[in-house]
């Protein structure tokens, strides 16, 4: 797999290469919610336009020029990844404007036939695949929800929804980048810290940061760290990876274009907290559709 710097496209998306077809095409459902994956051009761009709200016009990314005038944030690895949405079914209008939450999806095999793995730009991921070739990998980005709908139930729809997909493709490990506010990593130091002291990539899982993009996450000593106020610190969705028994990488990445501190969280299957397992059902029937 060739590591590239992915462009944003110049041109409106095409309909997505990846092409995995489930019995129903409908993961699961939580009350009104209902996730599944995009199933045409208009969804898709329908979760970048979603992606653009809350990256851009909350969260105050800058995106290239074509990507703000049409207001969608779109790349060219968007063209061939899964894209995983979250639909209240209880709005009015079309499905496009049911959209309330999106994950893009990416596997091992897919990445390997373009241009490889989006966190590639930060961290070497081909390297920690390569240490761990008999592993199938998935890809988890661009997780973004609409800020009415940042709740448990719809965190519930998004897992679901991943984790129906990971056993649906055989997937040993998930992973990607998990995003902290702001282009200061110093500024969330008692968090990153305690990542580093309770979390940290075990020798197989380790990866680094790309050369000279990292920076280590050991910024406290381990007796200055209160982890009932460094959990508080943390983003939801990195809390949500913590207890579901993901590792993170020792370094940070400052993101520039987005204005985001990341780190890499690394989810073997078999490391899964057996609570979540029995939450969603070994074969993700719980919520099924």
């Amino acid at each position: 797999m060739e590591t590239q710097l992915h462009q944003p496209l110049s041109t409106p998306f095409l309909a997505p290469i990846a092409g995995f077809k489930p019995t129903s095409q409908v993961l699961g459902r939580i009350g009104s919610l209902e996730v599944r994956l995009a199933a045409t051009r208009s969804e898709v761009e329908a979760a970048q336009a979603l992606r653009y709200r809350v990256f851009v016009e909350e969260m105050g990314a800058r995106l290239p020029e074509d990507a703000m005038r049409q207001k969608r944030d779109f790349d060219s690895i968007d063209r061939y990844c899964d894209h995983l949405l979250v639909l209240d079914t209880a709005l009015t209008g079309d499905v496009e404007e049911q959209i309330v939450g999106t994950y893009r999806l990416l596997r091992q095999e897919v990445a390997a036939r373009h241009d490889g793995f989006y966190s590639q730009n930060e961290f070497d991921v081909v390297d920690l695949a390569a240490r761990n070739s008999d592993k199938r990998f998935l890809e988890l980005g661009r997780s973004c929800v609409l800020s009415t709908y940042r709740t448990r139930r719809t965190l519930e729809a998004l897992w679901q929804g991943n984790w129906a997909y990971a056993l649906a493709h055989g997937i040993d490990v998930m992973f990607g980048c998990a995003s902290f506010p702001g282009d200061r990593p110093y500024a969330h130091a008692l968090a990153l810290s305690f990542l580093n002291q309770t979390a940290s990539a075990t020798v197989d899982w380790k990866v680094r940061a790309i050369a000279g993009r990292g920076l280590s996450m050991d910024m406290m000593p381990v007796e200055a760290i209160n982890p009932r106020a460094a959990l508080a610190a943390m983003p939801p969705l990195v809390k949500g990876y913590l207890r579901v028994g993901a590792l993170v990488s020792d370094e940070a990445v400052v993101d520039t274009a987005f204005g985001t501190t990341d780190v890499l969280v690394i989810l073997p299957v078999k490391q899964i907290n057996g609570r979540y397992i029995n939450h969603y059902g070994a074969d993700a029937s719980r919520f099924a559709a």
